[in-house]
């Protein structure tokens, strides 16, 4: 039996997707589109190859006969971690890439787009059998482009924090930081009654999901509460004026350690000049914008999340928590599309977990180890992208990420 032909909203989100990538680009200067501000980052340019990369490789190579890579040798420099598709350029160097150019790249771009348009038209000429691995690829090549578009944005607000100049990557009231500013606020902090007793978590049913967010499984919790909105810049403040930087009592000994190390004194993109001005100012997107003492406190490792809520005489809530208080009612403020939200869940595979076969099994799964999990969604999620199953995840000392945190407590 034929497959049914691809829909016309599924060709218009695949448009759309892969326009929004090029446009996030559209007012940067050549200059900074090979920016790497550090070894975890990775330059605009490096994202918009990387994506097209993905398509090429697991769909357009193998299932659309007669095309083959713009050039051969652009998959060693785009590759990002799959060591079953071969050697990959050193991710540290990224920003050495001045070749190929951003011309170069957004005409593989468009060449790569008529090539999926091409293969899903001849999905009506194949079966069901056969079009339904390749649509669950697409589906995944949409997801993950979805991700390096925040990935893009979170790489150059670090690399631009690094100049002096401190450049505005977004001016005016159109870039992420108006929509960060429209759902930055909520009311006073109350203690919620979380969900307790035995609840199932993780994915269900019809819809995308990453591996990692399955298979649905059974969890006790214990009674406890957790805190109807995330912790603000004016309570943080009072953190670090109560020496929260200078407290080793408070913090792990690995979080000491990068403490002192880096010498941490305020989250990451906190600027001040002197006593009398002392943090009154974030580094944005849109450039330098004072601290507003109610928006939530955002760009924090995990290390920090988990020091404050100590000194606050609270913890961070579990990822099983978090997932069944979103799901069951919970009257959580600021759950989705604010900041990532730190939990006290290290990284780690939901019983019968299993990766997906071939090289795309690498996605997700080889990382199961030395992270903790966010979860909620950002003011840089594209919109749609997030879901309440939906697993981030980073190591403890990263903080360049729009990431804050709610707090939870014991209750008994």
């Amino acid at each position: 039996m034929a497959a049914s032909a691809p829909s016309e909203a599924l060709l218009e989100r695949l448009a759309a997707t892969r326009r929004r990538s090029e446009e996030l680009v559209a007012g940067l200067e050549p200059e900074d589109l090979g920016l790497q501000g550090m070894a975890e980052a990775s330059p605009p340019k490096w994202h918009l190859g990387h994506t097209c990369w993905f398509f090429e490789t697991f769909l357009l190579t193998p299932h659309l006969p007669g095309h083959g890579p713009a050039d051969s040798r652009w998959g060693y420099l785009f590759n990002s971690y799959y060591d079953a598709i071969g050697e990959r350029h050193p991710r540290p160097e990224r920003g050495l890439l001045s070749r190929p150019t951003i011309g170069e790249v957004i005409a593989w771009r468009h060449r790569v787009d008529t090539g999926l348009t091409a293969l899903l038209g001849q999905l009506s000429r194949r079966s069901a059998a056969e079009s339904a691995p390749l649509l669950a690829l697409l589906e995944l090549g949409l997801q993950h482009e979805q991700q390096h578009q925040e990935l893009l944005l979170m790489d150059l607000l670090d690399g631009f924090s690094r100049n002096p100049l401190e450049p505005v990557a977004f001016p005016g009231a159109s870039g992420p930081e108006s929509a960060y500013g429209t759902s930055r606020l909520a009311g006073p902090l109350r203690w919620l009654q979380g969900v307790a007793g035995l609840v199932e978590v993780g994915h269900q049913g019809a819809g995308f999901h990453f591996d990692n967010e399955a298979p649905r499984h059974r969890v006790w919790l214990e009674p406890h509460a957790i805190a109807s909105r995330l912790v603000r810049n004016g309570e943080y403040a009072s953190f670090i004026a109560d020496g929260g930087y200078q407290r080793p009592e408070l913090w792990l000994s690995e979080g000491w350690e990068a403490v002192e190390r880096h010498r941490w004194q305020a989250p990451r993109y906190w600027r001040g000049s002197g006593p009398a001005e002392a943090w009154a100012w974030e580094f944005s997107l849109a450039g330098r914008r004072p601290l507003h003492p109610e928006a939530p406190v955002r760009h924090l490792s995990w290390f920090e999340a988990d020091a404050y809520a100590r000194w606050a005489g609270a913890r961070l809530p579990s990822e099983a928590e978090w997932e069944a208080a979103f799901q069951q009612g919970v009257a959580l403020e600021q759950a989705e599309g604010v900041l990532w939200q730190w939990t006290a869940s290290p990284y780690r595979p939901y019983p019968g977990f299993r990766p997906a076969a071939g090289a795309v099994g690498e996605y997700n799964g080889k990382f199961m180890s030395s992270q903790m999990v966010l979860r909620g969604s950002s003011f840089l999620t594209p919109a749609g992208h997030g879901r309440s199953t939906y697993r981030n995840f980073f190591p403890p000392s990263s903080r360049w990420m729009a990431a804050g945190l709610r707090l939870a407590r014991d209750s008994g």
